[in-house]
């Protein structure tokens, strides 16, 4: 191969390399990040709600963890019948991080008066009525309870259930999202 023969085959070699990293920085730039944490879960995790006893939990101390929020109610029967499944997902997963919060849409007077006849292993926190719009914002447009979302230590919304969920289907959803990454 003659000289000029070379410099063009090093050019063209050159031209490519450039070409294909300039495209990979350009697709990166606009790449689904699954990181990236969802504006409403950040807007939540900057709450901070009355606890039962009256002293507020700053729920951004969670942030990096995997959380699950369970949006219920005193007078909701299916809430009230997932809470023992939940109570038994916080004790068996608090070592790996997780953290489920209940978030009460009833009165504090009420939610106390429950917590004390139904303890549960995860904080019950009181959001009255304001809930709604959270719920909403996370993806409940009927504001329909109960209502659960799972979010990954990125700040990501793994699933929303509303209505009743299925124990074994909600225990993958968080062993999941809590599983150290690869």
């Amino acid at each position: 191969m003659k000289a000029s023969g070379r410099r063009i085959a090093l050019g063209a070699g050159l031209g490519i390399a450039a070409a294909a990293a300039g495209l990979w920085f350009g697709l990166d730039r606009f790449r689904d990040d699954s990181a990236a944490a969802d504006p409403t879960v950040e807007a939540l995790f900057g709450l901070s709600l009355p606890g039962l006893s009256g002293e507020p939990l700053d729920l951004g101390q969670f942030r990096g963890r995997t959380v699950v929020f369970n949006f219920w109610a005193t007078w909701c029967a299916p809430c009230i019948e997932e809470m023992p499944e939940l109570s038994a997902m916080q004790d068996d997963m608090a070592a790996r991080g997780v953290q489920i919060l209940g978030i009460g849409i009833d009165s504090d007077a009420n939610i106390r008066r429950f917590a004390e006849k139904y303890p549960v292993s995860y904080p019950l926190l009181v959001a009255s009525g304001d809930a709604l719009e959270w719920m909403r914002a996370l993806g409940n447009a009927q504001g329909g309870l109960p209502f659960t979302v799972v979010v990954d230590p990125a700040g990501s919304i793994r699933t929303r259930v509303l209505g009743r969920f299925s124990e074994p289907a909600l225990r993958s959803v968080i062993e999941a999202a809590s599983a150290p990454s690869a």
